[in-house]
């Protein structure tokens, strides 16, 4: 599904050019979930924006279904740290955006926004307008908003981070159902060890910078997966705990 072959990126400066990746090589299989581990500056958003789009590559290519990625594509879906979701439209309405951007018959995709709104827990809130709605909520009408064009690939560039918590772990729980209904294949940028057991089914560790693939961890627990007390608590344990001596070593 997803291909990065030799892929480097580097960015001028004032004071000289700065590596971010170096030589990615990294296949994500159709229905897979990546998550993408490392340290603050070792290039995560920079790959993701890569996969996107958004930037191009220095070197190397990325390539999806086949298709060498050169701009952003209608089958690529990226959902960021912050909702961004416009103030003076209503929940239904920021989720039918995409519609409107594509230049799509709404009536054709309504019922699908209330589906998505049903299936993350905001039935009910469809004419709520964003400033009524907590922090979680929000970022589940995002998600809603990622998903309604059916997405292929769905990129997600630290999409909790600014949640406390208990929310974060809710979410996590909740994308963890949409993935097993809906099976877009994920790219998950995260700087949680936790969410990246608890979500992904392998996780590539990148070096600092510039960001190469020090490691990639397959995930072998049972879904849904919980940071509580279950028959694979020692397997959870086991994966986070290699994790966290990988990014300190």
């Amino acid at each position: 599904m997803i291909r990065l072959t030799g892929v480097s990126r580097s960015f001028a400066g004032r004071s000289g050019t700065v590596e971010a990746l170096r030589e990615i090589d990294l296949d994500v299989g159709d229905g897979e979930f990546v998550a993408v581990l490392g340290r603050s500056g070792c290039g995560k958003s920079t790959m993701l924006r890569l996969i996107a789009g958004l930037l191009p590559t220095t070197a190397g290519e990325v390539r999806v279904s086949g298709d060498r990625v050169t701009k952003p594509r209608r089958d690529i879906a990226m959902m960021f740290q912050r909702p961004a979701l416009l103030p003076w439209r209503t929940v239904l309405d920021n989720v039918l955006l995409p519609v409107q951007f594509y230049g799509w018959r709404k009536s054709a995709h309504r019922q699908r926004a209330h589906e998505l709104l049903a299936l993350t827990g905001l039935e009910g809130f469809e004419k709520r307008m964003p400033h009524e709605l907590s922090g979680g909520m929000q970022q589940r009408v995002a998600l809603c908003r990622s998903l309604i064009a059916n997405p292929r690939v769905m990129l997600m560039d630290e999409p909790f981070s600014a949640l406390d918590a208990l929310t974060r772990e809710e979410l996590s729980g909740e994308l963890q159902r949409v993935h097993m209904e809906l099976g877009a294949t994920i790219v998950f940028v995260t700087h949680s060890i936790d969410e990246a057991v608890l979500l992904a089914d392998r996780v590539v560790v990148l070096s600092p910078r510039p960001g190469r693939i020090r490691e990639i961890l397959d995930i072998k627990i049972p879904r849904p997966r919980t940071l509580g007390r279950t028959a694979h608590l020692e397997e959870v344990a086991r994966c986070s705990a290699e994790l966290h001596e990988l990014l300190m070593t």
